[in-house]
């Protein structure tokens, strides 16, 4: 059996079980949960969900909306929703077992407000580590940066927002698909901390909305002195949202 540790997120209010080696989140699916702009009563499909930790942070910053989470490994499945029970939230948030290129019946197309992914950064044959549960977070497998879009175009209603972090300088390649399918495109960039070139960025796009592309002001993660910076520290901590 896989040694697991139980950690917290959003300064105690997720409490998150996963695995002692390999894949161990670090702040990108917090930061991508909080950027997403759900309301009461919408739903959210997290796409790839792996542990839990956005669909959980999600939840906890929202108490009346509902997440949905499709991963591959059932082993994380297990994790993400013993991790939904500790939380108090699994009444809200379910996790499935399913490949996104061949999605389970139960997730029907066009049925979610929102879509996010917290997709793997490097393209297949990138330095992948000697951990595999590792190198399955961080390496593409056989769906591509685009199949994950189209997923998740699929999977949105119409108007309906899907939300990625990804690497900056993947940029090109992940909103490429979206041309022509979806508009209102915002960039978020996160720098590191002022001055330094942004190493992740948010992508927002809005299904068959045809307004112009926007590149908002983003967020310095770190403070000058070291550290998060207090508007870091009041989404990672704090449990505020971003606004995109």
């Amino acid at each position: 059996m896989t040694e697991t540790t139980e950690d917290t997120l959003l300064d105690g209010r997720v409490r998150l079980i996963q695995p002692a080696e390999g894949y161990r989140v670090a702040i990108d699916p917090v930061l991508l949960a909080a950027s997403i702009p759900v309301g009461p009563g919408e739903r959210v499909l997290d796409l790839g969900a792996g542990t839990g930790a956005a669909a959980l942070c999600l939840a906890v910053r929202e108490p009346a909306c509902r997440v949905s989470g499709l991963e591959r490994d059932l082993g994380m499945v297990r994790l993400a929703q013993a991790s939904a029970e500790r939380t108090g939230v699994a009444a809200r948030v379910d996790f499935m077992v399913g490949d996104l290129m061949a999605p389970p019946p139960r997730l029907a197309p066009g049925s979610f407000h929102h879509v996010m992914a917290n997709p793997p950064y490097l393209p297949p044959g990138g330095a992948p580590s000697p951990q595999p549960g590792r190198a399955a977070a961080h390496v593409e497998g056989e769906a591509a940066l685009e199949d994950w879009v189209r997923a998740a175009l699929t999977m949105v209603r119409p108007k309906g927002t899907i939300t990625f972090i990804h690497r900056a300088d993947r940029l090109d390649a992940l909103i490429a698909p979206f041309v022509g399918r979806a508009g209102e495109l915002v960039l978020f960039p996160l720098w590191p901390e002022q001055g330094r070139p942004a190493k992740r960025i948010l992508v927002r796009a809005r299904k068959g909305v045809a307004a112009p592309a926007r590149l908002a002001p983003g967020l310095a993660l770190h403070a000058p002195g070291g550290g998060f910076s207090e508007a870091a520290e009041a989404v990672l901590r704090g449990g505020a949202g971003l606004i995109l």
